[in-house]
């Protein structure tokens, strides 16, 4: 068996080689069937014709039979040849051949003889670590950077390789301080040495382990050095160890009398990773630093939008804790009246509309925070189309389609444009006005937002496919649905739809029917109905234009509700196989390198 092919010389100096004679393929097959004597026999013959185009073929075929002297003279003849200068490829292939034949002291000199060769060149360097490396001799790689960055007198130059050559050795403390000599530079980001730690740790909790504690000891003999502090941060984020990070955070931040800057960035960051305890923790400890604090508006507003990120992802909230942020919404709101032309009245709206049940509430918020002579105009038309909605969701039909209209004229070739126009479309589908929403839907589909297009695209197709000769009351029963949907009346909507169903069991709105009833009881967490819902629709109109939709649908809730991720990658793969020209494929092929990633097979 080969243990090791040597093809160092032609990596490092690319040599000119003639092209192979007949004989010495076979030659090279001869030697492949372990006929080695009749193998050098041809090759002798052929390096004395060609000795560049058989050189590394014939070496390895007298290493493989055991011939070494015959390969340590062929290797010393070849370097003697070599014209008079610095050659590391030769060098290291002697080095190689010695260290096979068993003369290890050698094979050290030759070895040596390369490192005395560096002279601060990059891509020597470069290249005869990476030659070491190829040949198994990672000391020797180290060796190699770490007297090029002695030459250079650049510690961070090469902390990259280096780095990632101590790790591979399980020398994690060595691995740290190479990657962090000098702090950040154009060599070596913050953000870059986190993605290399990132890679060589992984989740591997004894790793981050020791990758801490050798942060920690450089911490000790450099406490000024923040670089170390904000890594060591990134670290205890890493093990899920968020309450050590925000102290590590709030450290720093003292230290350099930050004001909380740093400490309000940990807290978005927290917020981002879901971590609300620690990220309330850290908005009050830069609002207990009082008013004259430069963060200490910001912190509240975000710890305000941060609660309201948690009712939403809270399924089982209760309404004392709604009640209990819309109370420190109004508190901020007194105190900050000017908040009211910014986003934060839009999600105080929603609070009270979405999650208080107060929609009168949320019609005034919006109402007084349009009103304000200071509300910014992108800010306008957000609370006007929020506004809309909380009309329609109360009744006021005409008041709903009066706002959305205004949007649409005010803010003409703006994306926000085409979302108050696709509303009012909706809303005259609902109203049952199918021309009219056909008419605006025609508008739509080649509109520039994809998302609005492909909205539009849907309800077009759902009409198109669902009125059967001029017969539209099934589709007005559809649509009435829809609305009572919208406005949370949804056993009003279950029960109309279940009509149809009765009235019409064969009609084209089948499996809009049943997809209706997949999304009420997904909305109400009933998802083992949900499933069974949108395999009906798979089964039975797998073939229609809700196909990927259900197919898509099933592998969200396995994967963000009911947490099975090897469920989830099933239907996944199953919509890009099934349904390749969904708009879902992208999202898919995306969600299942996330999956894979971390670590499902």
């Amino acid at each position: 068996m080969r243990t090791f092919k040597l093809y160092i010389l032609a990596a490092l100096l690319a040599p000119v080689l003639v092209a192979a004679q007949p004989t010495a393929d076979k030659a090279r097959l001869l030697s492949a069937e372990k006929k080695y004597d009749e193998a050098i026999a041809m090759y002798s013959e052929l390096y004395k014709e060609s000795p560049d185009s058989v050189y590394t073929d014939y070496l390895n075929t007298l290493l493989d039979a055991g011939k070494f002297k015959q390969a340590e003279k062929l290797v010393e003849k070849k370097v003697a040849e070599m014209p008079r200068m610095p050659n590391p490829g030769m060098n290291l292939e002697l080095g190689m051949v010695y260290d096979r034949i068993g003369k290890p002291e050698k094979a050290k000199v030759q070895y040596d003889s390369i490192i005395n060769m560096i002279n601060g060149d990059d891509i020597l360097t470069n290249n005869i670590a990476k030659a070491f490396v190829d040949a198994n001799h990672d000391d020797y790689a180290i060796r190699t950077y770490e007297t090029a960055l002695q030459r250079l007198g650049n510690p961070p130059m090469y902390g990259r390789p280096l780095a990632a050559l101590y790790a591979k050795k399980g020398d994690l403390e060595k691995a740290v301080d190479v990657l962090l000599r000098g702090g950040p530079s154009v060599f070596m980001t913050s953000d870059q040495a986190k993605e290399l730690l990132l890679e060589m740790l992984g989740t591997d909790q004894k790793k981050l382990q020791q990758v801490q504690k050798a942060l920690v000891k450089k911490i000790n003999l450099e406490p000024s050095n923040n670089y170390y502090g904000e890594i060591l941060t990134w670290v205890y984020t890493q093990k899920n160890d968020w309450e050590g990070a925000l102290i590590q955070i709030e450290a720093i931040d003292e230290r350099n009398r930050e004001n909380g800057r740093r400490v309000f960035e940990f807290a978005r960051s927290a917020v981002a990773a879901k971590q609300f305890e620690v990220a309330n923790r850290a908005y009050d400890d830069i609002i207990a630093k009082g008013s004259e604090t430069p963060y200490y508006v910001l912190s509240k507003s975000e710890k305000l939008a941060a609660g309201l990120k948690q009712i939403e992802l809270n399924h089982e909230r209760k309404p004392e804790d709604v009640a209990a942020l819309s109370a420190l919404y109004d508190s901020f709101l007194v105190e900050f009246p000017k908040h009211y032309t910014q986003k934060t009245a839009a999600d105080f709206a929603t609070l009270n509309a979405v999650y208080g049940n107060n929609v009168k509430k949320a019609i005034i918020i919006l109402e007084k925070a349009i009103a304000e002579p200071d509300t910014r105009r992108n800010m306008m038309g957000q609370f006007k189309l929020q506004l809309g909605d909380y009309y329609l969701l109360t009744g006021r039909i005409w008041d709903a389609s009066l706002n959305y209209s205004q949007v649409e004229k005010e803010y003409k070739q703006e994306i926000i444009a085409e979302d108050a126009r696709f509303r009012n479309a909706r809303l005259s589908f609902y109203r049952g006005d199918f021309d009219l929403a056909q008419k605006q839907l025609n508008i739509l589909k080649s509109g520039t937002s994809n998302l609005i297009s492909n909205d539009a695209i849907d309800l077009s197709v759902l009409i198109t496919e669902n009125v059967e000769d001029s017969n539209t009351v099934p589709l007005q029963r559809f649509a009435a649905a829809g609305l009572l949907m919208f406005q949370n009346k949804d056993k009003e909507a279950e029960a109309l739809i279940d009509s149809i169903k009765a009235a019409w069991p064969k009609h084209p709105l089948a499996d809009d029917i049943v997809m209706m009833h997949a999304t009420l009881a997904t909305k109400h967490r009933d998802f083992g109905s949900a499933l069974a819902y949108l395999k009906e629709v798979v089964d039975k109109h797998g073939k229609d234009v809700l196909g990927d939709d259900a197919v898509f649908k099933t592998a969200e809730i396995y994967d963000e509700e009911l947490h099975q991720p090897q469920e989830a990658k099933k239907y996944y793969e199953q919509l890009i196989i099934d349904y390749p020209g969904s708009t879902y494929v992208q999202a898919a092929r995306q969600r299942l390198e996330e999956l894979k990633s971390q670590g499902l097979q």
